[in-house]
């Protein structure tokens, strides 16, 4: 790999503290990168861009995409200002790595997803459950049959809210917007596109404590969303900022040979295990991976380097998104809603070719 890509940041609050380090850790890993503009609407996190050896800020975004030096745009924003920093960065010709989810509205996310196939750069969206080894391995137990035909699945994350942004419970934020999606984005990788879905939702905590100040919720807290994948195959996310802890496998998939299920969060995931009913017990499968969730800047900065499409396009965050946009409106109409986008999932075989991502990675 040659030609350093260079990046700039927009926005430098919680979300950065994850993404910054592991730019670092990439650079260090061999794929050649530096961020070169830092920005953020508050002017005091200047200090914050010079401790992580950042050489510019701005409180200006705009600055950022005008310059000829950055390459790619990491977008880590709070939710409800994605979709407008998306188009404008892309209408800069600029590569984009947006945080989840890539817009708060359907019809905006579509028109990104339209620009994005004329755009010069790429677009990348979180969440990057994809990328985790755990996860590409009980992507292969499960096409290649070991636990024969998915009939049943369920997501879970959840915990018991922020306490430091009132966005988060605002129009636009909620938790299936920050922790359902997630699960979505697990269950569609794993299962494919959904056909249908129907949601019990609500506001189960109206009034919260933000910043040692009461605040009253004005967005669904507590949600249940069914997912239909057609052929009678069924999935169920539980999510909200309801939970206080838990104790079960943030994926489970069960079949009709078998039994797969993840250890731990799909965003943090510890490994596997695996029922076969020929084997008639469960193998642990413990994988202490080094993997991040911010792993998609990796793919994406690899992606430039080496001239191919990141792993993960566009289309399977669109069809996320309408998933959790409809389970919003099914929950307030108590109607199940037919899901109208598809995309081609990722395959993790010989099928794809040179083009898998990186498993292990650097040591924090």
């Amino acid at each position: 790999m040659s030609n350093s890509v260079r990046i700039g940041v927009i926005g430098l609050g919680s979300v950065s503290e994850k993404y910054v380090p592991h730019i670092h850790r990439v650079n260090l890993d061999g794929a050649t990168c530096e961020i070169v503009v830092g920005c953020d609407l508050r002017a005091d996190r200047a200090e914050r861009a010079r401790d992580w050896g950042i050489p510019d800020f701005t409180t200006d975004y705009r600055e950022v995409l005008a310059r000829g030096d950055v390459d790619v745009v990491l977008i880590l924003t709070s939710m409800q200002s994605h979709g407008k920093l998306t188009r404008d960065a892309l209408n800069a010709g600029k590569h984009v790595l947006v945080e989840k989810p890539m817009s708060m509205d359907l019809a905006d996310a579509a028109e990104l997803l339209a620009l994005s196939k004329t755009s010069k750069g790429h677009l990348v969206c979180a969440p990057h459950v994809t990328l985790s080894r755990t996860f590409q391995d009980m992507w292969r137990h499960i096409h290649q049959g070991d636990i024969g035909r998915p009939l049943t699945a369920r997501g879970f994350y959840g915990w018991s809210g922020p306490d430091w942004d009132p966005s988060y419970y605002e129009p636009g934020g909620g938790p299936m917007f920050d922790l359902g999606v997630y699960n979505v984005m697990t269950l569609t990788g794993l299962l494919g596109p959904c056909k249908r879905v129907m949601a019990m939702t609500g506001i189960a905590i109206p009034e919260r404590s933000v910043n040692d100040k009461p605040i009253k919720a004005r967005t669904e807290d507590n949600f249940q969303l069914l997912m239909d994948f057609g052929g009678q195959c069924f999935a169920v996310v539980t999510t909200g900022f309801t939970i206080q802890q838990y104790d079960v496998p943030g994926i489970e998939v069960y079949g009709t040979e078998g039994s797969i299920t993840m250890k731990a969060e799909d965003w943090d995931p510890k490994g596997y295990r695996l029922w076969r009913n020929k084997d008639g017990f469960w193998q642990d499968h413990n994988q202490r991976s080094r993997w991040q969730w911010t792993d998609g800047v990796r793919d994406l900065i690899e992606a430039i380097q080496e001239g191919r499409n990141p792993v993960n396009g566009p289309e399977h965050a669109y069809h996320v998104l309408e998933v959790m946009v409809k389970s919003m409106e099914s929950g307030r109409t108590g109607q199940a809603l037919p899901i109208l986008s598809t995309f081609t999932p990722v395959r993790f075989d010989e099928s794809r070719g040179d083009t898998a991502p990186h498993l292990e990675h650097a040591p924090e």
